[in-house]
C-alpha cells in the first residue's frame, strides 16, 4: 500500500461482477470511501476507550488531466537473480487508487486487490484483460493465498479487518481486546498468510497482529511503521517493513513473534512497502522507487530500479520467473489518479508454496 506521511487518501466502491475478461477502459473505477474518510467513523471512534490519533490524509491537486507513466528504468545485474538491461514492461493500467497487494494466479495470470472498486481482479498479463473474481469487498487493500489454496483479503472500510474470501467468505477478525480495529489507529495495510489458518497484518502507524484460524487477535513487537510483511517460505520467519528497514520475527508454533531484530536497511527508494520471496529465500521490498533484494541472512544484494511509485512486487508467470510491480501515478486521491502494473523478467524463480 503507498503511503504518503500524511497517508493518502484511498477510496473504493461496490464494483458489479463481470465472468468475462475485459480492457480496463470498461470497469467503473468506484468511489467508496476508506474507514477514516466515512463520515461514520466520528460515531465508531467514539465508542473506543481510547480516542485513536488523528491522521491527515493527503490528497494531490483536483486535477483531472491525464498524468504520465513514470519512465520504465533498465535492471543492473544481480547475480543469481537478475540480467542487467533488462527493462519493465506494462502490462496493465486503469484509473483510480486501485491494483494493491498483487499475488500469482494460476496459469501465469496476477491477482490484485482494488481500493476504489472494491473487489479483486485476476489479470492475464499476455493479454492485459481482466476479470473481477470476487466483489462487493468493503475496500479491498490487499490479498493472499495459503500453502492451503485459502484467500484472504485486507478490508480498509468501516469494520476494517480480514475477510478470507475461498474456499468460503466470512470475516477472521474485525476487532482487538473487544473493541473495532479502527481504535487502535492507524490504516490496515498489507498481510501474509500461514498454513494453519492465521494471518499476519500490518497497519501503518500502529504496528503487526496476527489473527489465529480462530480469529483471535494480538500484536507483537514495535513496528510502527509496519507496510509490507511477508512469510518466510519455511513459515518460521516473519518480515515486516518499518519505514527505511526491514524487521524479522521468529515465528514460533501457536503463531506468535518472538525476537524482534533488524534485517536490513533498504536503499533504492522512498520506505518499505510490498515484499516476495523467491526459492531461494530471498526477500524483494519494493520501495517506490525500485525492489530491493536481501539474502537469506539479511544480506542486502541490489537494488532492481523501478518506476517511480512503485509500491508492491509478487512473482509469476507460468515458470514464475517474471517479478511484477504495483505502480501509483498522478495526483492522489483525485480524478487524476491512475495505477499501473509492470513486469521484468528475473533469473530468479518466485516461492512455487505459497501465494505471498
Amino acid at each position: 500500500m503507498r503511503i504518503k506521511l500524511t497517508l493518502g487518501l484511498l477510496v473504493m466502491g461496490v464494483a458489479v461482477g463481470a465472468s468475462a475478461q475485459q480492457p480496463s477502459s470498461t470497469f467503473d473505477r468506484g468511489n467508496s470511501l476508506q474507514a477514516r474518510l466515512d463520515p461514520r467513523f466520528a460515531d465508531v471512534i467514539a465508542g473506543c476507550n481510547i480516542a485513536p490519533p488523528s491522521i491527515q490524509f493527503g490528497e494531490g491537486p483536483d486535477d483531472s488531466s491525464s498524468p504520465p507513466m513514470p519512465s520504465l528504468p533498465a535492471a543492473s545485474s544481480i547475480p543469481g537473480v537478475i540480467q542487467g538491461g533488462k527493462v519493465w514492461q506494462v502490462v496493465w493500467r486503469w484509473h483510480g487508487n486501485n491494483a494493491d497487494g498483487p499475488i500469482a494466479g494460476e496459469n501465469g495470470t496476477m491477482q490484485f486487490a482494488n481500493n476504489d472498486a472494491g473487489n479483486v481482479m485476476e489479470l492475464d498479463p499476455e493479454t492485459g484483460l481482466a476479470r473481477i473474481i470476487h466483489d462487493e469487498i468493503n475496500v479491498a487493500g490487499a490479498v493472499s493465498r495459503s500453502k492451503n489454496g485459502a484467500l484472504y483479503v485486507a478490508t480498509r472500510g468501516i469494520g476494517t479487518g480480514i475477510e478470507q474470501l475461498e474456499p468460503e467468505r466470512k470475516i477472521l477478525t474485525n476487532s482487538f481486546n473487544g473493541e473495532p480495529l479502527e481504535c487502535v489507529g492507524g490504516v490496515m495495510n498489507d498481510l501474509t498468510v500461514d498454513a494453519k489458518g492465521g494471518v499476519y497484518f500490518s497497519i501503518s502507524g500502529t504496528g503487526v497482529f496476527y489473527a489465529d484460524a480462530q480469529g483471535n487477535t494480538s500484536t507483537y513487537g514495535d513496528v510502527p511503521g509496519a507496510n509490507g510483511i511477508i512469510l518466510s517460505s519455511d513459515e518460521q520467519t516473519l518480515y515486516a517493513t518499518n519505514g527505511g528497514a526491514v524487521v524479522a520475527f521468529d515465528v514460533e508454533a501457536d503463531g506468535s513473534l518472538t525476537k524482534q531484530r533488524d534485517f536490513g536497511q533498504l536503499q533504492g527508494g522512498q520506505g518499505g512497502d510490498g515484499s516476495a520471496i523467491d526459492s531461494e529465500g530471498r526477500l524483494y521490498v519494493a520501495t517506490g522507487r525500485s525492489a530491493d533484494v536481501f539474502a537469506p541472512d539479511g544480506t542486502f544484494l541490489g537494488s532492481i530500479p523501478g518506476p517511480e511509485g512503485m509500491h508492491g512486487v509478487a512473482f509469476g508467470g507460468k515458470d514464475k520467473k517474471t517479478l511484477y510491480g504495483i505502480v501509483f501515478y498522478g495526483s492522489w486521491g483525485t480524478q487524476a489518479a491512475r495505477n499501473a502494473i509492470v513486469a521484468i523478467d528475473t533469473i530468479a524463480q518466485g516461492y512455487m508454496g505459497r501465494e505471498k
